[in-house]
């Protein structure tokens, strides 16, 4: 299986089962969504961003086919303006590489630092899916095991409107 080993044993320790799709690179949506038309599940944009200090960092997931209110986001943060975090930063944090961004990159971020937002859409959701730390595969989980997951790496998350 393409995708980070530590992942795999993270999830088999919390009995979290998943549906495991092998595909080309995707670093994009675009090019994600060729290999996603068969699935039924909620296929997540995943977006690292930080506050201009820069001591703030925020992973942001919202369904694919939406787009970020970012202003909307940066109001209800009042963490000023929001930016894209640099190729360092997601190394640093998540152990990731751009194009790779996915909610299973916080089993590296040991100090909880990362502060994860999920568009409220997600919550209607039976299944979704996100790629194992590297985008040649993407993992279809239920939404329930998704929160497990997210219960157990310990990162701050809320759900909220993010999307128009």
């Amino acid at each position: 299986m393409n995708g980070d080993p530590n992942l795999y044993l993270f999830l088999e320790n919390l009995k979290i089962k998943f549906q495991y799709i092998e595909h080309p690179p995707a670093p994009t949506i675009e090019i994600a969504k060729q290999y996603w038309d068969s699935h039924d599940a909620t296929h997540c944009k995943n977006l690292f961003m930080r506050n201009h200090k820069g001591n703030k960092h925020y992973l942001i997931l919202l369904p694919c086919d939406s787009n970020l209110a970012i202003r909307d986001l940066e109001q209800q943060l009042k963490q000023g303006k929001l930016t894209f975090a640099s190729e360092e930063r997601l190394m640093k944090h998540l152990k990731l590489t751009p194009g790779s961004v996915t909610p299973f990159g916080l089993i590296n971020d040991v100090a909880n630092h990362v502060i994860v937002f999920i568009d409220e859409q997600i919550q209607q959701s039976e299944y979704v899916s996100f790629h194992p730390n590297l985008n040649t595969a993407s993992l279809i989980i239920r939404k329930t095991d998704f929160i497990k997951f997210m219960d157990a790496v310990g990162n701050p998350y809320f759900f909220i409107n993010l999307s128009r």
